[in-house]
């Protein structure tokens, strides 16, 4: 314990956001007579450079040695005031921040009984802060490498930016080849360039890279170690086709079996493929790959007379006792850019997507329109009986978003713009068609989107304000039962194809990234950023970030804008080559620790191990903590039966005054 406590406690006025409903003088004033207290100001924004000096003046000339700052939530601007306690030689653990804005003045009216909280939570931070004990944070090396999970546009673009920068990039991809959802659209809003000419490039920069190590049709398994010094774990899959000898001639898909008969993952259901396959012509590696579950020789151990594509392989790639490899490595950053799922339309049943080969979603109207495409970029579909080139196309507009019935309330953000690019390019290929978009709203938010919007209603596409309740076949044709709630009239709309434009959720495999990486899903179930304004790349898992549609929908330059900010993010340990860890964690008194595991069990971060200790000639078992891992939540102590283990700054003796201060009087 340093010497008697000078405490400077100091009340933010926030503007208005804590003074409109807490008399921040009276606090002050109140303040002024608690035990210890030297100092008690206010100011109008103490996160400004003027309120720090004011701290940094008082600690100086009147040798205070605790601050408490009473303000905003400590997520908001802790750090801020520990640099600027630290920079005047205090220790900055020495710091005590009282909640005086989201939980008291922003769930309160009433000033009286807003400034009366207010100067229980004073009080309760001067019972705490008089207790505090200086401690010392911690330096650990940090290695010069990332692992990014996901090939995507964002997992590309950072992969290329951390890369330039001069270090190691492990790019781990679950498909064959990278290039993720982007690859499978034909052009791109609002300036229609063509999707593969902007992809493409980056796709071959990353292969070419020297300092990017591509793992395609691999999976991340295990992932150890802390921020600065990650080991991790990866299975590469076994392709059954050697990709050094490969030289994706293609002879092989020519002569498989199964030629053109397996249902094509790359064009949504709309094409076909081999058993041997290459997702797309550019695709990155160009190299074959076998699909285990539907090649002949690895289910059945046989096909006819001999393996066709082995007999076809001049180069002789082709290896079916191939096995899967574990490929291990350390990082010292992770970026998650695992990307998402389209909505599936057979959820919303009323609009027959399961029963019509007509009721298409925006996907697969993306792999139709393409040259690329199963159909060479030809509109053809079946409406049950022929194949026809469709004159009446209605568009339905935020199917699976906005919509409580099927738990997604938020808004895609893509799909008002994809459908308007959708019509244009129908518009160009079927000049005489009748398109029409039923929309709720229509949301142009990005640069140059309003003006898109306009351009294709100027192109005779018609927008008609309402959601439609139902889909069903009458004849020939299909019929979009509808409100047009402008006009406040009942439609029945004929039409020969329906384009579902449907919205993006989080990937069906995400709770796996979730367990490996400890990371936490926000109300939309995407993964949660640490905080949606000041650190909106961060996760609360130091040294992992996100990038791209993982944390939430968003339009291609936002998820670059986006794959930049994390790959930015991710450099600073990097560069640095150090990374400092946190000094509030937990702490074992293994003189009374009983070593029953219970706080073990409960950590959600993996930072607690039994480690087996000599005590008094026996050798017991007792907790440890990884203080790299730790985070000082604090669920250990709640279990713990023997109060052994205890998060430094939030002890029982600190804790208990502080709750005995918030039952005083007014």
């Amino acid at each position: 314990m340093t010497d008697k406590p000078r405490i400077g406690l100091y009340v933010c006025h926030c503007g208005i956001n804590i003074s409109a409903t807490v008399d921040v003088d009276a606090v002050a004033k109140y303040a002024q007579n608690l035990p210890n207290v030297h100092v008690a100001r206010t100011y109008s924004y103490m996160c400004s450079e003027p309120g720090q000096a004011l701290i940094k003046k008082d600690i100086r000339e009147q040798g205070l040695n605790r601050v408490i700052v009473a303000s905003c939530s400590p997520r908001m601007h802790e750090k801020t005031f520990r640099k600027a306690v630290q920079e005047e030689g205090l220790n900055p653990y020495f710091l005590e921040i009282a909640n005086i804005r989201e939980q008291c003045s922003w769930v309160h009216e009433d000033m009286t009984e807003g400034t009366a909280k207010a100067k229980k939570l004073v009080a309760s931070a001067v019972a705490k802060v008089r207790l505090l004990e200086p401690l010392e944070s911690t330096e650990v090396d940090a290695e010069p490498a990332a692992l990014i999970i996901g090939a995507g546009i964002a997992g590309i673009q950072a992969a290329l930016d951390i890369a330039d920068a001069g270090f190691k990039v492990y790019l781990v991809e679950k498909s064959p080849s990278i290039g993720g959802r982007m690859a499978q659209l034909d052009k791109t809003f609002p300036t229609l360039d063509c999707s593969a000419c902007i992809l493409t490039p980056k796709m071959v920069d990353c292969a070419s890279h020297p300092n990017i190590e591509l793992l395609t049709y691999a999976k991340v398994e295990e992932v150890d170690g802390f921020v600065g010094n990650f080991t991790i774990k990866v299975r590469k899959k076994a392709r059954y086709v050697d990709v050094d000898k490969c030289t994706g001639c293609g002879e092989c898909a020519k002569a498989c079996r199964l030629a053109n008969r397996i249902t094509s993952e790359f064009d949504e259901g709309m094409g076909k493929r081999s058993a041997i396959y290459m997702p797309f012509p550019q695709a990155v590696p160009a190299k074959y790959t076998i699909d285990p579950e539907n090649c002949l020789m690895l289910t059945r151990g046989k096909c006819g007379k001999g393996p066709k594509c082995e007999e076809a392989c001049q180069a002789g790639a082709i290896n079916f006792e191939q096995q899967d490899e574990i490929v291990e490595f350390k990082v010292g950053a992770i970026i998650v850019a695992t990307g998402f799922d389209t909505f599936d339309a057979s959820r919303k049943p009323e609009y027959g997507y399961s029963n019509y080969p007509n009721v298409i979603t925006g996907m697969e109207m993306e792999r139709l329109v393409s040259s690329s495409g199963p159909t060479g970029g030809d509109i053809k579909v079946f409406n049950g009986e022929e194949e026809i080139v469709p004159k009446e196309i209605a568009f339905i507009k935020c199917v699976g978003s906005r919509d409580a019935s099927v738990g997604n309330e938020y808004c895609s953000r893509v799909c008002c713009m994809y459908t308007a690019k959708q019509a244009h390019l129908l518009r160009e290929k079927i000049p005489d068609a009748k398109i029409r978009v039923y929309y709720i709203d229509v949301r142009a938010f990005g640069k140059g989107y309003e003006e898109f919007y306009d351009r294709v209603r100027r192109e005779n596409v018609r927008y008609i304000r309402g959601n439609p309740s139902e889909i069903f076949k009458r004849g020939k044709k299909l019929v979009v039962k509808v409100e047009d709630t402008l006009t406040a009239t009942p439609l029945e709309d004929e039409v020969d194809m329906v384009v579902l434009a449907v919205g993006l959720e989080p990937r069906a495999d995400m709770r796996e990234v979730m367990d490996l990486l400890r990371l936490s899903q926000s109300g939309d179930k995407f993964f949660m950023e640490a905080h949606p304004k000041l650190r909106p790349v961060d996760t609360a898992t130091d040294g992992v970030f996100l990038a791209g549609c993982c944390q939430g929908p968003k339009d291609i330059p936002d998820t670059v804008a986006q794959a930049k900010g994390a790959a930015a993010s991710a450099m600073v340990p990097l560069a640095s080559g150090k990374v400092t860890i946190n000094a509030q964690v937990a702490t074992v008194n293994e003189a009374t620790c009983r070593g029953c595991g219970y706080c073990v069990s409960v950590c959600p971060y993996s930072a607690i191990e039994l480690v087996t200790v000599n005590r008094f000639g026996h050798e017991l078992e007792v907790a440890r903590v990884n203080e790299a891992l730790c985070k000082g939540c604090g669920s250990c102590s709640s279990v713990c039966l023997s109060d052994s283990i205890q998060p430094k700054s939030f002890r029982d003796r600190q804790i208990l005054p502080q709750i005995a201060a918030l039952g005083g009087t007014r």
